[in-house]
């Protein structure tokens, strides 16, 4: 079984801890899974917290940029970061925007049992 999400997001200056997979109840883990991460700004001010239960797995990296607003980001020009993550974790992602800018992020989470 697969769950994906897909978003693009617009945000405001300094807003910080935007979580935009917020809504998606695919964000607790059914099972142990693979999951995939990608996200892209239009901006380099973005940078991204990312956890699973407990765990870090990405304390806060910066959000690639040089994307365009509404474009979905792909293995093609994002790298992912990808994660075992065990069942009933909540993937969560959370976003801050650090040079008072106001970037759209595009991103893709996704999430596959193994």
């Amino acid at each position: 079984m697969q769950n994906q999400f897909t978003f693009s997001t617009a945000m405001t200056a300094s807003q910080a801890d935007l979580n935009p997979i917020a809504s998606w109840a695919g964000r607790f883990l059914g099972a142990t899974a693979l999951v995939t991460v990608m996200f892209r700004a239009t901006t380099g001010g973005v940078r991204l917290v990312l956890s699973s239960g407990v765990r870090a797995i990405a304390p806060r990296a910066p959000v690639q940029g040089g994307g365009t607003a509404g474009v979905t980001p792909s293995p093609l020009n994002t790298s992912p970061i990808q994660y075992i993550g065990d069942a009933g974790e909540e993937i969560m992602p959370l976003l801050t925007e650090v040079l008072a800018g106001t970037p759209t992020v595009d991103g893709v989470v996704s999430w596959e049992e193994i």
